[in-house]
C-alpha cells in the first residue's frame, strides 16, 4: 500500500463521527461573513447598511490576482460592515446580516440531479470558479482559480485528489465521499478539463474502506481517474506528502506542485467546483465536523458561511462540561478557539471539543538528542537544531537549515519524549526568516 517516503507518525485516528451522515445546520439568526475567508487579499465589501441580500448574491468583490469573492449564505437586511473577530481572535471587515427568510437569488439549480455533462471550455470553468469565489477547502483556502491557471511555462500532468483526511476526529471529507461521490468525481473531471490534463487521482487512507469502495465502484464510468488506496499515515494529506505517496514524484524545497507537474485539490474543493460549473452556485456553505469525546452529540453539518460559532455549539447541546480548549479543524494542526461568537469561515471544516487531560501539556526536560524528531519530520529537517537556533535568534543559520520548508504539521512535538516545545519555537522563527526573505530585492542572491 502506497504512503509517502520520509518521516510522519501514526497517531489514533478517533474517526467517531464517521458514521454520522451530513445534515443541514439550521440557519441563524444573524449571520458574520468575513472579506477574509482565503490566502491572499481581502475581498472589498460591495454592500452597504440597510441593504437587503439573497442567499448567493455578491455581497465582496475580490481584490487582487490572489484573492476571491464572497457571497452571501443568507437572504436578509445588511446590519453593518464593520471589523469582526475570527475564531483565533483577529479582526476582519465583514458584512453582518440580520436574516429573513431564506431567498436565493435566480439561476442556482437546487434540484438534486446529478449533471455529467461539461459544457464550459477550459477558460469558462476558471472563470466561472473565480466569479462563484471557490477556494482550497483543505485548510489552506487558497484561490482555486489561481491553482487552476498555472504560468506558460509550467504544465499540469496529473490532478490529484486528497481525500486522505488524515487529521484526527475529522469526518467530513469521509462523508462527502460517501454521499456525494458522483458529484465530487464531476468536480475532479471539471478541474482535469481546465488543467488540459488525462489522468487524475483520489488518494484515500485505509481507515476508510467504505469510501475507498464506493468510489472505485463509481469510477468505473470515470476511466481518466484512479482512486488509490494510502497507508494510514500523518501528514499524508499535506500536498508534497500526497504527490510523493501517489505518483513518488519530490517537490524540491521552496518549490510547489506544479513544479512535478502535480495540482493538488481536496475533495471539498471538488465539490465546490462542482455546484459552482455545474449547478451556478457559489461557495457559501462548507461541509464540518463537530465532534470529541466528551461531546454527546457527534454530527457532519453542511454550514451556511458565517454561522456563529456559538449556534454550530447550540446545536449539539452546548459546550460539554468536561471540555477545556475547542479546536477550529483537527487537534494537530488546528487553532485553538478564541471566543464562541466567531464566525465559521470557508475553510473550516472541524470544531473539536478536548478535555483538560488531552490538552495537557508535560513539564519541559531536557533534549538527550534522541532524534526522534528528525526521524518523523516529513520534509526531512532537524525539528531539535530549528528549536535551538529559534532560541537564540540565529536567523541566517535558521534560513540556511530550510526553516521556511517546516509544514508545521506538529510530528516533531507528537512523540517527542523531552516534552520540547519544538514547533512553537520553529513556527514563530519561520515567520521571522520568511519576513527577512520577501523585504530582500528580487535581485539579490
Amino acid at each position: 500500500m502506497k504512503t509517502f517516503s520520509i518521516g510522519g507518525i501514526h497517531p489514533h485516528d478517533h474517526k467517531i463521527s464517521a458514521c454520522k451522515p451530513i445534515e443541514p445546520l439550521p440557519i441563524p439568526a444573524v449571520a458574520y461573513i468575513s472579506m477574509a475567508q482565503h490566502i491572499g487579499a481581502p475581498a472589498q465589501p460591495v454592500v452597504q447598511k440597510g441593504d437587503y441580500v439573497k442567499v448567493g448574491q455578491l455581497i465582496g468583490k475580490s481584490s487582487g490576482f490572489i484573492s476571491a469573492n464572497i457571497h452571501s449564505s443568507v437572504s436578509g437586511t445588511v446590519k453593518s460592515v464593520e471589523p469582526v473577530k475570527n475564531g483565533t481572535g483577529s479582526r476582519s471587515m465583514a458584512v453582518i446580516i440580520e436574516v429573513q427568510g431564506d431567498e436565493w437569488i435566480d439561476g442556482i439549480d437546487r434540484t438534486p440531479d446529478i449533471h455529467a455533462n461539461i459544457a464550459l471550455d477550459a477558460p469558462q470553468i476558471v472563470q466561472k470558479i473565480a466569479d462563484c469565489g471557490v477556494v482550497g477547502l483543505g485548510g489552506a483556502t487558497f484561490p482555486t482559480h489561481v491553482k487552476l491557471s498555472p504560468p506558460p511555462e509550467k504544465r499540469a500532468t496529473c490532478l490529484i485528489l486528497n481525500g486522505a483526511e488524515c487529521e484526527p476526529f475529522l469526518t467530513s471529507d469521509h462523508r462527502m465521499m460517501l454521499e456525494r461521490g458522483e458529484e465530487v468525481l464531476v468536480g475532479a473531471q471539471i478541474m482535469m478539463k481546465a488543467l488540459n490534463v488525462s489522468k487524475g487521482y483520489i488518494g484515500i487512507e485505509e481507515n476508510k474502506p467504505d469510501a475507498i469502495k464506493h468510489l472505485k465502484e463509481l469510477s468505473r464510468s470515470f476511466s481518466e481517474i484512479e482512486v488509490v488506496s494510502l497507508k494510514k499515515r500523518y501528514p499524508q494529506g499535506g500536498e508534497k506528502q500526497l504527490i510523493d505517496a501517489v505518483i513518488k514524484r519530490q517537490v524540491p524545497s521552496m518549490g510547489l506542485p506544479i513544479d512535478v507537474g502535480a495540482v493538488v485539490q481536496n475533495i471539498g474543493t471538488a465539490l465546490a467546483v462542482y455546484e459552482a460549473v455545474q449547478k451556478n452556485k457559489p461557495l457559501f456553505e462548507q461541509t464540518v465536523t463537530v465532534t470529541g469525546h466528551n461531546l454527546k452529540e457527534l454530527r457532519n453539518f453542511r454550514v451556511r458561511v458565517g454561522t456563529p460559532l456559538a449556534h454550530l455549539i447550540e446545536a449539539v447541546g452546548g459546550v460539554p462540561q468536561e471540555a477545556a480548549k475547542i479546536v477550529l479543524g483537527g487537534p494537530m494542526m488546528g487553532p485553538p478557539v478564541a471566543h464562541l461568537e466567531a464566525p465559521l469561515l470557508k475553510g473550516n471544516s472541524g470544531v473539536l471539543f478536548l478535555s483538560e487531560q488531552e490538552t495537557k501539556r508535560h513539564a519541559e526536560t531536557p533534549c538527550i538528542r534522541c532524534a526522534k524528531c528528525v526521524e518523523v519530520c516529513p520534509m526531512g529537517l532537524e525539528p531539535y537544531l530549528l528549536h535551538k537556533l529559534g532560541l537564540f535568534n540565529r536567523t541566517d543559520e535558521l534560513e540556511q537549515n530550510r526553516v521556511y520548508d517546516c509544514m508545521e504539521c506538529g510530528c516533531c512535538m507528537y512523540g517527542c519524549p523531552a516534552c520540547v516545545p519544538l514547533l512553537d519555537t520553529i513556527r514563530l522563527s519561520k515567520g521571522q526568516v520568511i519576513k527577512i526573505m520577501r523585504s530582500r530585492p528580487k535581485d539579490s542572491k
